[in-house]
C-alpha cells in the first residue's frame, strides 16, 4: 500500500467518524433513554433489543452487500473518532499489513500517530459520521469504494485529509484493503 494511501486510510477513518452517525438504523438502546428503576424493584431488567449489524457474531458471516460494507466502514470511522485502536486495526488490517510490508510500522503504531493528526472537532464528528449510499461505488462483487464525498459529518474533510477507501469482502467480513 502506498504511503499516501495509508495516511489517507488513517485520516479518512478520523474524518468519517467525525462526519457520520452510526448508520441508517439505530438500536432501541441508542434511540430511547433508559427509564430509571426504583431501588426496591424485584423485577429483573428487560433484555435490550439488538439490531442486526454487518459485524459477524459467532460463526455467522457478515452479509456480502454494499449496505454491510457501508456499515463496516462507518464502524471504522466511529472507531477512529474514539481512538479505538483495536477496531481500527481489525477493519483496516489488510491495508495496514500492506503498508507494514512497505516499511511502515505496525498498525497500532501508525494509527496512534494518525490519531494525533486529527483535531478534537474532527474526532467528535467521526464518532457520528455516516456514509451516503448513493455515492458508494461497487467496483466488483465483494469490492466497493467509499469516496471521500460519501462521508457525511459535522466536519468537512478534503480528499487530502480523508481520501477514498476500498473495502473488500474477505474471510466472511468487509475489510479496508486500499
Amino acid at each position: 500500500m502506498k504511503a499516501r494511501t495509508l495516511a489517507s486510510v488513517a485520516v479518512a477513518a478520523g474524518v468519517v467518524l467525525v462526519t457520520s452517525a452510526c448508520g441508517p438504523e439505530k438500536s432501541t438502546e441508542d434511540a430511547d433513554p433508559k427509564p430509571s428503576r426504583p431501588a426496591a424493584s424485584s423485577t429483573p431488567p428487560a433484555k435490550p433489543s439488538i439490531t442486526p449489524s454487518a459485524t459477524p457474531t459467532g460463526d455467522q458471516p457478515a452479509p456480502r452487500t454494499t449496505e454491510a460494507a457501508i456499515e463496516r466502514y462507518e464502524e471504522f470511522l466511529h472507531a477512529v473518532g474514539r481512538e479505538d485502536i483495536d477496531t481500527v486495526c481489525e477493519v483496516a488490517g489488510p491495508a495496514a499489513e500492506q503498508a507494514e510490508d512497505q516499511g511502515f510500522g505496525p498498525c497500532t503504531a501508525t494509527f496512534r500517530i494518525t490519531f494525533q493528526m486529527i483535531s478534537p472537532t474532527q474526532k467528535k464528528a467521526l464518532q457520528t459520521a455516516t456514509v451516503d449510499p448513493t455515492r458508494v461505488v461497487e467496483l466488483a462483487p465483494g469490492k466497493v469504494e467509499m469516496p471521500t464525498e460519501s462521508v457525511k459529518s459535522s466536519a468537512t474533510f478534503g480528499e487530502d485529509e480523508l481520501g477514498s477507501s476500498t473495502l473488500e469482502y474477505l474471510k466472511n467480513n468487509w475489510y479496508i484493503t486500499d
